[in-house]
């Protein structure tokens, strides 16, 4: 599985109350996720709406021949944060989007795929859209 991180903070999304229900305790990033599903339709993907996932936010853009998607969440720290804490402001937390492209297990077993070129380009087009917005300001890895 190939894989690529952006980290940032910015106030432009905000956690919506209850959102990590639906995926685990503190895994926010629905706002984030819908933002960039909006920004990758445009750059020409068939982006499926989000997909809540244990981790956090899943916008996949393609299946075929190989998954390829973006996980969108804020960073947490268990030992420090819990469930029961206000819900943070979202210009308090580090967002981060992965990047990742899998194969399924036959796929990888009869017909290796190189997926990197493919996850170059989301990657480039992703933090080609963070960029552009003035409020975002990339962080080293936390």
């Amino acid at each position: 599985m190939i894989r690529h991180h952006l980290w940032f903070k910015t106030d432009k999304f905000e956690i919506v109350p209850g959102e990590d229900d639906e995926t685990n305790p503190l895994c926010f990033g629905k706002q984030l996720a819908e933002w960039l599903r909006i920004k990758l339709i445009s750059c020409g993907y068939e982006v499926e709406p989000v997909i809540p996932e244990d981790w956090g936010w899943c916008v996949m853009c393609s299946r075929k021949p190989f998954m390829l998607f973006v996980g969108c969440v804020s960073m947490h720290d268990y030992a420090v944060s819990k469930p029961s804490d206000p819900i943070p402001k979202g210009n308090d937390v580090v967002w981060t989007c992965t990047v990742f492209a899998e194969q399924s297990l036959l796929g990888r077993i009869f017909k290796r795929i190189d997926t990197a070129e493919a996850v170059e380009k989301l990657f480039s087009q992703i933090h080609i859209a963070l960029s552009s917005e003035p409020d975002i300001t990339f962080i080293d890895e936390p």
